[in-house]
């Protein structure tokens, strides 16, 4: 079930608003959590198991976090905690590609492969992992409250609006929402029209969009205007079709009283690529900063330190994308020109005094930089990624051909 399907917008969830709106309050967590769970078993009901034992392990750390709070027990209960979640996210989403790998590796060195069990990925068990992570750690930090009732935090691991494509949540954000928030005309209208606009940007604009991109992607050898054509047609689906999500998932929020953190901000005016991650998936890039670069040692540490925190980040965040070298790649592009930036001084903040030619050269080269990384995003493989580049720089001839027109 997706938000833009016939079942979701006429059934479920007008279904969902009305019994939402018809319960008191202290039992409306009660509801999202049925919803939730009926959104997500909608797919499969084997991995909606996996969720609520995911959900059960988190909640009971938590719970000996806060009772041993200050002692090694509590620490070591955060850490078997955040170990757990990692294995449940690595053998789900992971475990395939470590085995192609090195039957990749195996093949190429003329030994013989192995067949091994393969594994289903979940859907959503990106932002429901990343989401206990963070929990897990708050809580140990003294930073976010251990949620009071147990179906709160359910709630919240499970909450469909942003289950499936984000943004990422906080517990610590929402905690005095589940515990407070406003029903209201004016909340459910503005979230019905937030809803509305990134149901247009997803339907009318990026599914418009993706045939095009799938069209250009899937020849062997583009031209220069086949590849350029592909890669931006690509670059406008992947903002609208994600953005909109974003925005259908807030809209949601918004029509149950809750106000998530808004995940986009304009990313393609960005002046450097370190700005663009201040604007592109807002959700994410924030956890990673604080929770994976932060503690890494971030810019505490020296100058190449700092450059290899900034580079591993964006790897291990581009890994968290999908289980494929693209990812890894495209990180690491990422990766590398934030550190380059760092290292020259470059951070394209909207404060930053620049020229208006200066302004605007950077923006469109920032641009660029940002196409070139969507093509490896895209591609299914290492080598159709290149098969692009190829394609951009001209090496199969330039004209638009009669495939294309």
């Amino acid at each position: 079930m997706v938000f833009s399907s016939a079942i979701f917008l006429f059934v479920f969830l007008p279904a969902f608003l009305g019994l939402y709106y018809l319960t008191p309050n202290k039992y409306k967590s009660i509801i999202i959590l049925i919803g939730s769970y009926i959104f997500y078993g909608w797919w499969r009901l084997d991995f909606l198991a996996l969720l609520a034992l995911v959900t059960l392990g988190n909640h009971f750390c938590a719970k000996v976090i806060v009772q041993y709070e200050g002692q090694r027990v509590g620490r070591r209960f955060m850490q078997a905690g955040v170990i757990s979640n990692l294995l449940v996210l690595g053998v789900f989403k992971y475990f395939n590609f470590g085995v192609d790998s090195l039957n990749m590796v195996f093949e190429s060195s003329g030994l013989n492969t192995f067949e091994s069990l393969r594994f289903i990925l979940p859907i959503g068990i990106s932002f429901y992992i990343f989401q206990s992570i963070s929990f897990l750690i708050d809580v140990y930090r003294g930073d976010a409250p251990p949620a009071k009732r147990f179906v709160d935090f359910a709630s919240f691991i499970s909450l469909f609006p942003q289950l499936i494509a984000g943004p990422v949540l906080r517990y610590k954000d929402l905690a005095d929402q589940f515990e407070k928030r406003e029903h209201s005309l004016d909340n459910f209208s503005e979230g019905a029209t937030r809803f509305m606009a990134g149901f247009a940007k997803k339907v009318l604009i990026a599914d418009t969009v993706a045939p095009l991109a799938d069209a250009m992607f899937a020849l062997d050898d583009p031209t220069m205007a086949e590849a350029w054509l592909g890669a931006i047609a690509y670059t406008v689906q992947l903002y609208f079709d994600f953005s909109g999500y974003s925005d259908m998932a807030i809209g949601i929020g918004l029509m149950m009283g809750f106000r998530f953190i808004e995940n986009f901000n304009l990313p393609y005016i960005s002046r450097s690529i370190t700005e663009f991650w201040r604007r592109w998936h807002i959700s994410l890039s924030t956890w990673l900063r604080d929770y994976l670069y932060i503690p890494m040692g971030g810019n505490r540490k020296g100058k190449i330190r700092t450059y290899f925190n900034l580079f591993m980040t964006m790897v291990l965040g581009g890994l968290w994308h999908g289980a494929n070298w693209t990812f890894v790649i495209w990180g690491a592009w990422h990766g590398a020109i934030m550190a380059i930036e760092r290292a020259l001084g470059i951070k394209g903040g909207t404060n930053e005094t620049v020229q208006i030619p200066a302004r605007i050269m950077r923006t469109i080269l920032t641009f660029i930089l940002v196409i070139i990384g969507w093509v490896m995003f895209r591609a299914e493989n290492v080598t159709s990624a290149f098969a692009m580049y190829e394609g951009m720089l001209g090496l199969n001839g330039f004209e638009l051909t009669d495939r294309t027109i």
